[in-house]
């Protein structure tokens, strides 16, 4: 099935991504209160709408109803997360000494830019390469929040926003829809088709690493 070689391929960045040092600082509770702030004005305001947008494009194209209907909850869920993830950040700021969030909008660093821009373009290449270049999102997420729960420090300065952050119960079906999907586009596709969604899932992959590490590092366009 297509969806373990994707989960071989993926694997070394997830170990990657679980060990930097922006999710390892959420577990221990020593991550710098602004690399928190820098990950969810980037993740509210640029990455999570684009991806919303980028499930929309790939919704169009799916070839059943079926499929075009999970994508479009997904895309509510996506908007709705981004919402919940400002709300929960400012009911935690002042107890946990975090900056504010303000209420300028937020300019995209360029490695969220790099992200959005290639979640932009593989959607509106095929359905094949939009399912690759989505999968890695969701399938990060849920192995990340299930490590924030195992490995992180009882009683640490990020407690309350790791248990504010977990995604709800229904989420590992979610992540299991878009593995059983890959394994659907991948039987059904030509040859060309399933490279270019091996291809996509292998870059998204990658920029879940740089941006966890751009939360980390917290860089900004030069003025």
């Amino acid at each position: 099935m297509l969806h373990k070689e994707l989960l071989a391929i993926a694997e070394p960045a997830l170990e990657k991504v679980l060990d930097n040092p922006f999710w390892a600082g959420l577990r221990d509770g020593t991550l710098p209160p602004e690399a928190l702030l820098h990950f969810v004005r980037q993740d509210s305001e640029h990455l999570l709408p684009t991806y919303a947008r980028a499930l929309h494009r790939v919704g169009a194209a799916a070839p059943k109803d079926s499929q075009a209907l999970l994508f479009g909850r997904s895309v509510v869920g996506s908007l709705e997360a981004a919402t919940r993830l400002r709300a929960r950040y400012e009911e935690l700021s002042e107890e946990l000494e975090l900056p504010a969030l303000g209420t300028e909008p937020t300019p995209v660093d360029p490695y969220t830019h790099g992200y959005i821009s290639s979640l932009a373009a593989a959607s509106a290449t095929s359905f094949a390469a939009g399912v690759g270049a989505l999968l890695p999102m969701v399938w990060f997420n849920d192995k990340v929040s299930l490590d924030l729960v195992e490995r992180h420090k009882l009683d640490s300065r990020y407690d309350k926003w790791i248990e504010a952050y977990l995604p709800g119960h229904g989420y590992a079906r979610t992540v299991q829809w878009f593995l059983d999907l890959a394994d659907e586009v991948g039987e059904n596709s030509s040859p060309t088709e399933r490279d270019r969604l091996v291809e996509q899932f292998t870059i998204s992959t990658r920029y879940e690493f740089v941006f966890a590490q751009a939360c980390w590092q917290q860089p900004a366009w030069p003025a």
